[in-house]
């Protein structure tokens, strides 16, 4: 994390409201790691109800206070977050974003909605779930959408937008385990890597000559081209920013066919629909 990141996320930390948190008696910020005690409730959700990026919503419901007093217990005090690592304290983001999108789904479980845009179980069917319903985290009232826009943006680093869940079959593959400062950086590198493998997120048809990729790509274009297509790249001229960022994501991480066939610069670019279905793994 560069000097100018640090200054964002902790300027973000100030400006959340006073308060005081201690876990097993210890300051917080004391720790090693200082998030890894506050997590352990969270892993242990991820790893009973989740598999492959799905989720047992119907069992998670049944069996929700464990994600209930997590979740109470992201209301931390503002200046001991501050205090963590930059690291700490993206991964304290990422891993309230996801319970928050488990705790708004089971909250509404099963969902059957109307809304035409989308699938009836959709948890974009339930109302104001990504920008009305406010949650407390860290001292302050956020949305799902203030998380993700404004406090996870600010660490400009965009494969955090691949690695939160959404609580959809399009998102990113929601982990079994939590996220964790200390091996953070391991986490995002799968969440990129995995991209390629993963028909929601990339598809390469070289029989087609198309490359599809998800729209969250197009959504979060000013963040993927500054961390990927920030300086010019002779090997593909005509291309646009943020299909040139896209190129440089997936390159490290393609077979070596499919290598050749985006060096030869000859594919078509799309973006494909977002499938906003609920990744519910009950009854499957």
């Amino acid at each position: 994390m560069n000097a100018r990141r640090i200054g964002v996320v902790l300027l973000t930390a100030s400006m959340l409201t006073a308060g005081q948190m201690v876990l097993n008696g210890r300051p917080e910020a004391a720790q090693a790691d200082p998030g890894s005690a506050l997590h352990e409730p969270l892993d242990r959700v991820l790893d009973t109800y989740v598999r492959d990026g799905l989720v047992y919503y119907r069992a998670l419901q049944i069996e929700r206070p464990p994600l209930d007093r997590y979740v109470a217990s992201l209301d931390v005090a503002p200046d001991a977050l501050a205090a963590w690592t930059v690291e700490a304290q993206l991964a304290f983001w990422l891993n309230a974003y996801d319970a928050l999108v488990l705790q708004t789904v089971i909250d509404h479980y099963p969902i059957s909605g109307a809304a035409s845009e989308f699938p009836a179980n959709s948890v974009r069917q339930v109302p104001g779930a990504f920008g009305g319903r406010t949650h407390r985290v860290a001292g302050r009232e956020v949305t799902l959408d203030q998380i993700e826009t404004e406090i996870l943006a600010g660490f400009e680093d965009p494969r955090v937008f691949l690695a939160i869940g959404r609580g959809a079959v399009g998102g990113g593959r929601l982990r079994s385990e939590a996220f964790s400062g200390a091996r953070l950086e391991e986490q995002l590198a799968g969440a990129a890597a995995e991209c390629v493998t993963r028909a929601e997120c990339v598809v390469i048809d070289q029989a087609a000559g198309v490359i599809t990729a998800n729209p969250l790509f197009g959504w979060r274009e000013a963040a993927f081209v500054s961390a990927y297509a920030a300086a010019p790249d002779d090997r593909f001229p005509g291309r646009s920013p943020i299909e040139i960022a896209l190129v440089h994501l997936i390159l490290p991480h393609v077979y070596p066919g499919e290598r050749e066939f985006i060096a030869r610069n000859a594919f078509r670019f799309e973006y494909h629909a977002f499938d906003w279905s609920l990744n519910d793994l009950t009854g499957r």
